[in-house]
């Protein structure tokens, strides 16, 4: 009797085993969730969703059949919409995968929900730090950008270049303050001064006061710590104020080829970025930009650094899903961590042990309306940093899945 209970309790281990490295409704979906209609409808938006369409057309079935379908929502930016569309996915829809969330509100909600659950969180467009620090999951893997590096990197790259003395633009909620908290430590760091900064409200259309403000700092640098369309106004606005011609310089932490060809080149000339992504890189990058601008809706725009970042993402993703065999997030994200080697989107790749996908990084600055070849040649590469320098290190983190 002993020997029977011993043989049946392996029996239900061994079919417990393979039930979890299976795929689930044998289809594999991976939910894209983001703002479709608001500030961030351009860098991520529908052009989200048909990125995402791509890496589910280029894997094609995985060389296995795998089945893949693509969902979508729109979190509109409060974390608990985001919340409420992610549990209904996982406890009802059965997704697999959430893909994109900007807005770090949202995404650290979606984070902790799916902590321990099936459901891997790829968090390309979700900029919190603290998604590979304190809150780090074993679910999550974060590409593309967060607030360490866009901080970090950007402060560093400005203050080589002589910007010693800064005034913040930040907006009001986890994305702006965790940028600036970071830039700022850097700054101090290494011999700079923040003299001021001024907090503004998510979807913020008259920044006079802010920008004569940061103009009466006489501030070397105007760091403009927010995104979207909080930034587009504030740059346009800026030179209207004539900031710039003044002798101040003007970064912007989480700008977008999108938010470029939005206010226009002649607005934005000079302006100073950080990008993980720019479409007119090299050959891949273009190839990849050229198919996504002939999607339907996307009219010729070129992609996002944060839409290329849904593609890569959701490919890699599914290729793990491949070599598991299993779309639970336990098997597929220890998988993802592998993998070291060449993106063709973003370059020399590698996944930490923390969810971190550290890649090369560049800073940017936008060209001059005559230096402009062709429609959405718009950046002048200054410099480029290497991975083990754009992202915190791992050990710095303080996440408990580092050993």
């Amino acid at each position: 009797m002993k020997h029977l209970k011993w043989a049946f309790a392996l029996a239900a281990s061994l079919l417990s085993g393979a039930a979890s490295a299976e795929i689930s409704d044998n289809v594999v979906r991976v939910g894209v969730l983001n703002d479709i209609s608001g500030i961030f409808q351009d860098t991520n938006g529908m052009g989200s969703v048909e990125a995402a369409r791509m890496a589910a057309e280029d894997f094609n079935g995985g060389g296995k059949g795998i089945k893949v379908e693509i969902v979508y929502a729109d979190h509109q930016n409060k974390a608990d919409v985001g919340n409420a569309i992610a549990r209904k996915w996982l406890d009802v829809e059965g997704v697999d995968a959430i893909v994109d969330v900007p807005n770090s509100a949202v995404g650290l909600s979606i984070n902790t929900l799916l902590r321990g659950s099936r459901m891997t969180f790829l968090a390309s467009s979700t900029a919190s730090a603290d998604l590979t620090g304190k809150a780090c999951s074993p679910n999550t893997i974060q590409w593309v950008n967060d607030t360490w590096a866009t901080g970090n990197t950007t402060a560093a790259a400005m203050m080589s270049r002589g910007g010693k003395d800064w005034y913040f633009l930040t907006v009001d909620y986890a994305l702006g303050k965790g940028i600036e908290a970071e830039a700022q430590k850097y700054i101090e760091a290494h011999g700079g001064k923040v003299l001021g900064s001024s907090k503004h409200p998510l979807g913020t259309s008259d920044f006079a006061s802010f920008l004569l403000q940061a103009q009466g700092s006489k501030a070397q640098v105007i760091g403009l710590a927010n995104a979207g369309g909080d930034t587009i106004n504030a740059v346009k606005q800026a030179a209207e104020f004539g900031i710039q011609q003044g002798g101040q310089k003007l970064v912007a932490f989480l700008l977008f080829i999108n938010d470029v060809h939005g206010m226009g080149i002649k607005v934005a000339q000079g302006l100073q970025l950080m990008e993980a992504f720019y479409w007119d890189m090299n050959d891949d990058t273009r190839a990849f930009a050229k198919r996504f601008a002939a999607r339907p809706g996307m009219n010729g725009k070129m992609p996002s650094g944060n839409q290329a970042g849904v593609y890569a993402s959701t490919l890699a993703y599914l290729n793990a899903v491949a070599a598991t065999g299993s779309d639970n997030a336990k098997d597929v994200v220890p998988e993802m961590k592998k993998f070291k080697g060449k993106d063709r989107l973003f370059g020399d790749t590698t996944i930490r042990q923390d969810g971190r996908v550290v890649h090369p990084m560049y800073l940017f600055e936008v060209k001059k309306p005559e230096e402009s070849r062709y429609p959405y040649d718009y950046y002048r590469l200054v410099s480029t940093i290497a991975p083990d320098q754009a992202f915190r290190p791992m050990a710095e983190g303080g996440c408990e899945l580092v050993k």
